[in-house]
């Protein structure tokens, strides 16, 4: 079920995806507002739940977490029972970070963060000795091009008609006092 954000909601949320740590005062004038309007609207997202969890990012590599493998798990096993033990192995495993249930000739995926290639076995040798699994593939990740926590919010209406206002204009040239002004948050 979605929430009809307007567009101080996707600002708000845009500027809290890209550093949560920031503070109210500092959001309120990225977005164009005051204080107490966005603690409103932060508190009523977080109530929707739209806001899930704030959180920090933590660099794996400052960890000692130097390998990443996604993990290709396919089981001849669906019944109710099994799926349950499965699921409870991957909760009590700290190195797994994302788990998925897939369509099609794999079912689940995995990424997992351990050291190196002798911490994936033993984190593999642990699954399988818990859990009985049909085939397992490891793919390890060479170079993480992209990675991302921030969701697209959606189109802000005021930066819409400022592109529209350029492209009407002669294309992407540099902002004008005008388009700059149909871009800015009106009071």
């Amino acid at each position: 079920m979605s929430v009809r954000l307007d567009d101080l909601d996707r600002k708000i949320l845009r500027e809290l995806q890209e550093d949560a740590g920031r503070s109210l005062d500092e959001i309120a004038k990225l977005v164009g507002s005051s204080k107490t309007p966005v603690w409103n609207r932060i508190r009523k997202l977080r109530a929707a739940g739209v806001i899930a969890q704030p959180t920090i990012l933590v660099s794996p590599e400052a960890l000692g977490l130097e390998a990443c493998f996604f993990v290709l798990i396919r089981t001849a096993a669906h019944e109710a029972d099994w799926q349950a033990q499965f699921l409870d192995a991957l909760r009590s495993r700290p190195e797994v970070l994302e788990a998925h249930r897939l369509a099609g000739e794999v079912d689940y995926i995995l990424k997992v963060r351990v050291e190196n290639a002798r911490a994936y076995d033993r984190f593999y040798q642990s699954l399988i000795a818990q859990v009985k699994i049909n085939s397992v593939s490891a793919l390890l990740s060479m170079e993480e091009v992209k990675a991302t926590t921030v969701l697209p919010v959606g189109p802000i209406k005021s930066e819409v008609r400022a592109r529209e206002a350029r492209a009407r204009s002669g294309g992407d040239q540099a902002p004008t006092a005008a388009t700059r002004s149909a871009a800015s948050p009106e009071p």
